[in-house]
């Protein structure tokens, strides 16, 4: 397993974040529901945040406008409380992410999150939808392997083999799939992304399989891209976009 430079390179995004945090199984997330207040109670989004987990203000945007759109989002904070610092976007410093990722492996980081999948379904949630960025795309790979979730989007993707992974998505995955992928990404690169077409493209893959592909952006822009530049912003917005179509029309 490895990461790229991109990984943990991005730019910090403006807002006010309007959810709460909350415990799930002793598990600290962010969470988020409609202001209205109505959504449906069987039904929760989980949001796994890149590297830099649900307390980057970016991550909780992103967790507030699904929200928005209809949902409790759930964004569980595998990395116990100790995700990437965000000062490793700043010039000059140099945050070692292998030395990082020695102690935020799956041994790690999949316990907190099944501790929050088991209180979900105790509370009564029968319905979930997974969207994942870099990191948190590997999850939602595994969590639709063992058919835990019903619908997955995954946003550069970080840690899938090709054409390992897919193949197997498309043996035993019964959770409808979107990709969003862009020009310039070592993690998921435009050999995987044909896989990706070719193993589980043109009705193959029952659930149902889309890839989006954003022009000229690069591994991070759905949550850490620049928004000053107009091509970038238009890509994160058109990655949330298409990721709420696939959750209104599949989840």
């Amino acid at each position: 397993m490895a990461f790229c430079a991109d990984c943990v390179k991005g730019f910090k995004h403006e807002g006010t974040a309007e959810g709460q945090w909350e415990e799930f199984g002793g598990v600290k997330s962010y969470v988020s529901i409609p202001p209205d207040g109505e959504y449906a109670k069987d039904t929760v989004i989980l949001f796994l945040a890149d590297l830099f987990g649900p307390q980057f203000i970016n991550a909780q945007l992103l967790v507030d406008g699904f929200a928005k759109n209809g949902y409790k989002v759930v964004a569980p904070d595998y990395f116990n409380g100790d995700p990437a610092p965000e000062n490793a976007f700043n010039p000059g410093v140099k945050f070692d992410v292998m030395k990082w990722f020695a102690n935020h492996g799956p041994e790690q980081t999949r316990p907190p999150l099944d501790k929050v999948l088991v209180a979900l379904k105790e509370q009564g949630i029968t319905k979930i939808g997974a969207t994942g960025y870099c990191f948190g795309g590997r999850y939602v790979f595994d969590l639709a392997f063992e058919n835990i979730i019903k619908v997955s989007v995954v946003s550069h993707p970080t840690f899938i083999k090709a054409p390992e992974d897919l193949e197997k998505y498309l043996e035993v995955s019964k959770a409808s799939l979107l990709i969003n992928s862009c020009t310039f990404d070592e993690r998921f690169p435009h050999e995987s992304q044909a896989i990706a077409d070719q193993v589980l493209g043109d009705g193959k893959f029952a659930p149902g399989y889309k890839r989006e592909y954003f022009e000229g952006c690069t591994h991070g822009f759905a949550v850490r891209g620049d928004l000053t530049d107009p091509k970038v912003k238009a890509a994160k917005e058109g990655a949330f976009r298409s990721a709420v179509t696939w959750f209104k029309t599949k989840l």
